[in-house]
């Protein structure tokens, strides 16, 4: 769930915001655009979607909330947590395909050209990397396939991304979240059903950001216990940058290490933890049996100093920190803890 770190504020990341707020129309078919340097052209909706894992799950949820899951026909993205309960069943009643991973947690090549989807869809670039074992974008094409690349995600995976793939990279917000749903709106002739949620989506943020709009942000600290591999130190996983931070900055908090790149996920070491100025504590859910509020008490041992900790101060989150369409169901449950009395 890593390949989403990254940020910028909201309308700033990759299409304008206007991108996702222009009158819907209909898709006119064939439908050719440009992704991530490779050319795709959809000559109907597809019917016959895999989804590739990429340890992210925003794609797959994009589709079920769109209404588009009678056109997946395998799905290898799964969490089985997440900040809209409802979602853990629905992604569980998805069809798998029978497919299986390899050592590089995504389904290889071979069982993906045997599956003969007609959409292969992966979270970033490398999800068609020849030396990890998947199939490459042009092996696809050649069997009548086509691919797509989350599109702020182009530059993870792509040695030779350009200037503006890195930069929309970095400068992932809740805006990006958004984008990648107007684009399906776009491939699957579904664009006013994709204004329609992006316009829900982006009201409860903005209801947020209305609520606690000139009071004077906490910083907030983003912890994944049970993702403790993603640090050199083995330290929870912190999480800086990108959409991170706008999910923090549209709660009405400032992330407590802002500033800083992804890069901070894997190198932060325990005394910058413990000399950090957390004001509220983020305890990130990775699998189903974790224990948010077990987690936070040990949290709070460990780091007696923080303020969070005096103050018992905390939220349980799980997907709604990702790149994905449930940044609102974290925006508000950040902001309850932020600013409480507002």
């Amino acid at each position: 769930m890593t390949a989403t770190a990254c940020g910028a504020p909201e309308g700033a990341a990759g299409a304008p915001a206007a991108a996702v707020t222009a009158p819907a129309g209909r898709t006119s078919y064939p439908l050719t655009f440009d992704n991530c340097g490779t050319k795709v052209t959809f000559q109907r909706p597809p019917q016959r979607v895999l989804i590739l894992n990429g340890t992210s799950v925003g794609e797959v949820e994009s589709f079920i909330l769109l209404g588009l899951d009678k056109s997946i026909l395998a799905n290898a993205q799964s969490y089985g947590v997440s900040d809209d309960p409802s979602m853990i069943g629905k992604i569980k009643a998805l069809p798998t395909g029978g497919l299986t991973m390899n050592k590089n947690f995504d389904v290889p090549a071979e069982q993906v050209l045997k599956l003969k989807p007609d959409l292969v869809v992966s979270t970033w670039s490398g999800g068609f990397d020849a030396k990890k074992g998947f199939a490459t974008r042009e092996q696809l094409a050649a069997a009548g396939i086509t691919s797509l690349v989350n599109p702020v995600n182009c530059a993870m995976g792509k040695p030779e991304a350009t200037a503006e793939e890195q930069r929309a990279f970095r400068n992932q917000s809740i805006n990006s979240s958004l984008e990648f749903i107007s684009l399906l709106g776009r491939v699957f002739d579904v664009q006013e059903r994709a204004l329609d949620l992006i316009g829900k989506l982006r009201a409860r943020v903005a209801a947020v950001r209305t609520r606690v709009g000139g009071l004077p942000p906490k910083k907030v600290l983003i912890a994944y216990p049970g993702m403790s591999m993603m640090n050199a130190n083995g330290l929870p996983a912190v999480m800086t940058g990108g959409i991170y931070d706008d999910v923090i900055k549209a709660a009405g908090g400032v992330n407590a290490f802002a500033g800083q790149t992804s890069d901070m996920t894997r190198t932060l070491n325990a005394e910058q933890l413990a000399t950090a100025q957390v004001d509220v504590l983020v305890v990130g859910l990775f699998t189903p049996e974790e224990k948010g509020d077990e987690a936070a008490a040990k949290l709070f041992a460990a780091y007696p100093h923080w303020a969070a900790s005096k103050s018992r101060t905390y939220t349980v989150v799980s997907d709604g920190v990702y790149l994905g369409p449930l940044n609102a169901w974290a925006v508000e449950k950040i902001s309850k803890v932020v600013h409480p009395d507002e």
